[in-house]
């Protein structure tokens, strides 16, 4: 099975990454090439928590959940990518930001939107990961960032 084959649903996530609802916002991964790249989507839902406050007469999303959403999906792509060599199955890893950078929002995302986020992998040395990530709607980009993030060791 390639990578390409290879999807990973909502609790296959849930195994691998800590965030839980109402800040898990990623519900599928797929098109997985270990250690340099994967997609992943959030189905966005007119009842998501954030809309009641965010602009609750246009509700949009805010733009720090789409970076937070290509955060969660460069976690379960470096989980997946060393998980075959040195995790243990079932282990949840954590994943920290460590920056944030270059930072655009291209347009908004509203309620039925499905958010498809495209992460690569830059750089990585050890437990520090580079990503680079865009996020589109319909193929419309709306989101794009590079950022760095740690894997900190388990003991």
């Amino acid at each position: 099975m390639s990578g390409k084959d290879i999807v990973l649903d909502i609790n296959q996530i849930k195994e691998m990454i800590p965030h839980r609802y109402p800040f898990l916002m990623i519900d599928r991964v797929y098109d997985i090439e270990m250690g340099k790249s994967c997609k992943a989507i959030k189905n966005v839902s007119v009842n998501e928590w954030y809309f009641s406050g965010h602009f609750p007469n246009r509700p949009i999303m805010p733009g720090v959940l789409m970076v937070e959403g290509m955060a969660q999906a460069a976690g379960v792509l470096a989980y997946y990518s060393i998980k075959q060599e040195e995790q243990q199955a079932h282990q949840q890893s954590e994943m920290y930001f460590m920056t944030i950078d270059n930072v655009k929002f291209r347009a908004i995302v509203q309620p039925s939107d499905t958010l498809v986020m495209c992460i690569n992998v830059t750089q990585q040395r050890g437990n520090i990961w580079k990503f680079s990530g865009e996020a589109s709607v319909n193929g419309k980009p709306v989101c794009e960032a590079s950022f760095m993030a740690m894997m900190p060791n388990k003991q």
